[in-house]
């Protein structure tokens, strides 16, 4: 056992991957990064309604805070690589949709995680999926997203990105590889699968989905958190192969 670290069970036999220090009391890393999401959310519509701009449709602050690969390329609102993470679209352009799809996956995810390592374990690996998501962004749009197919499967250089779906799905990825066999329901199908069969649609489903019909999704982003969110898995269950046992055994009854 490392030093420092132990496992703990919760009140319903959960096992923990934590410090010893005892828990302070306060509120949810994950309902805190909902709160400041929705916050920038409602900032963004407001100061984006006042200053749009009628050509692009497109406002200052997601302008300024959004991520464009051509523009990080040559120096320019280089930290979008970070802002965009909690930046969505807005109200007139499906970002209703788009905020609530994704703040009850992070909700779902986030807290189911948040039980099994600590806040501050959750709060840097979906920070950190969602830098490693925007720089897959930039990388895979700059290399393939010149045609009209690469833009469809990877994005265009020149498209402007938002969204926390790459950090939440670095989340997933790190529950993929602790709970790989917690049955999850995905998309509309009406039967529960592993969690790891369920990701792998995700990922692939909505790879050809963006493919056939054309819709502005961020499929390269989304890798890119998904392999973060693997390493960091992988490095866990590398580090506290026990913890990660009982872990599996506490959610994979059968």
């Amino acid at each position: 056992m490392a030093e420092g670290f132990s496992y703990k069970f919760s009140y319903d036999s959960s096992p923990y991957i934590r410090h010893e220090k005892k828990p302070k009391l306060g509120i949810s890393i994950t309902l805190l990064l909902v709160i400041i999401t929705v916050a920038i959310f409602l900032v963004q519509n407001i100061v984006d309604y006042t200053t749009l701009d009628k050509q692009t449709g497109v406002g200052w602050f997601t302008r300024t805070f959004g991520l464009i690969p051509n523009d990080v390329l040559h120096g320019e609102h280089v930290w979008s690589i970070f802002t965009n993470i909690f930046l969505h679209a807005p109200l007139w352009d499906g970002g209703l949709f788009h905020i609530a799809a994704n703040m009850l996956s992070l909700v779902f995810l986030g807290s189911f995680l948040e039980r099994l390592i600590s806040k501050k374990k959750l709060f840097w690996i979906y920070i950190i999926s969602g830098i490693v998501a925007s720089l897959f962004f930039i990388i895979l749009a700059s290399l393939f997203g010149s045609t009209a197919l690469g833009a469809r499967l990877f994005g265009s250089p020149n498209v402007l990105a938002v969204g926390a779906s790459g950090a939440i799905f670095g989340l997933a990825a790190v529950l993929m590889i602790l709970t790989p066999k917690v049955p999850v329901y995905i998309f509309f199908i009406p039967i529960a699968m592993p969690l790891w069969v369920g990701m792998l649609i995700m990922l692939i489903g909505l790879w050809a989905v963006s493919a056939v019909a054309g819709l502005p999704i961020g499929n390269s982003a989304h890798l890119g958190g998904f392999i973060a969110g693997l390493f960091y898995g992988i490095y866990l269950r590398t580090k506290y192969p026990k913890k990660v046992a009982l872990i599996r055994q506490a959610f994979h009854k059968n």
